[in-house]
């Protein structure tokens, strides 16, 4: 057991809750780096002064915010884990399952993410970074021309992750991949549809992309984004009493 950090015992009703704000307060310190084992439960809850039913509720809400992986058999336990981003994109896609995100506020939270994507993109673009999206778009018109409906949405979607990780934006990073998680699923619900008009639209946005001119990117991809929200808000039926 490091001797970084060390736990006080709990006098509040919540104690689960207390547990997991003082691991919270010690991650934030960095005192548990990633790849941290956490002390065995029983010494844990002897230090919390808790049950070990109490510390593993504890655990358990660690865990599913993405902090700690919990981990089975003689060398299992409570490890510290550098996966949160995770939690956001499944927690995005828990809602949207949920009907907590409709189709409308999904559309356009990509396009506005997009434009700010691209911008920063742009300016730090690669010649190989230019050569791997040039690279994507001709797989994505392969995907269309043989009629490869789920091979043609990844491509596309790999496309818009691409310039996330080319903009260089953590933060920037894990919310489009979350928004893009649910585009995804969002696309099979909207099935087969014709998109023609996509690859040359891609070919103009790289066009002014590759020669810097952020303002053309923007325009032109924000233009074939709204031409291809139109399109897949026409083919999902709104729910009962839900707005447009």
């Amino acid at each position: 057991m490091s001797d970084t950090f060390t736990f006080r015992k709990l006098r509040g009703e919540r104690a689960s809750d207390e547990i997991s704000a003082q691991i919270r307060s010690q991650l934030a310190a960095g005192n548990l780096p990633v790849g941290t084992k956490l002390p065995a439960e029983r010494l844990l809850a002897e230090q919390f002064g808790v049950s070990r039913n109490t510390l593993r509720e504890a655990l358990r809400s660690l865990e599913h915010a993405g902090l700690i992986r919990l981990q089975k058999g003689t060398n299992g336990g409570a490890i510290v884990q550098d996966r949160s981003s995770e939690a956001i994109m499944s927690g995005l896609v828990d809602m949207y399952h949920l009907g907590g995100i409709r189709p409308g506020d999904l559309t356009e939270a990509r396009i506005m993410y997009e434009t700010i994507i691209i911008r920063l993109a742009c300016a730090k673009a690669t010649p190989e970074d230019i050569d791997a999206l040039n690279a994507n778009i001709t797989a994505a018109e392969e995907a269309r021309l043989s009629s490869n409906f789920n091979q043609r949405i990844e491509l596309h979607i790999d496309f818009h992750r691409m310039l996330a990780r080319i903009a260089g934006n953590s933060i920037m990073v894990v919310v489009m991949n979350g928004v893009l998680d649910i585009m995804i699923r969002f696309l099979q619900t909207v099935g087969p549809y014709n998109n023609t008009f996509v690859t040359p639209s891609r070919r103009r946005f790289m066009k002014y992309f590759a020669a810097g001119d952020a303002d053309a990117a923007v325009a032109e991809m924000e233009t074939l984004l709204r031409r291809l929200e139109k399109l897949y808000l026409s083919r999902v039926p709104l729910k009962p009493n839900e707005p447009k």
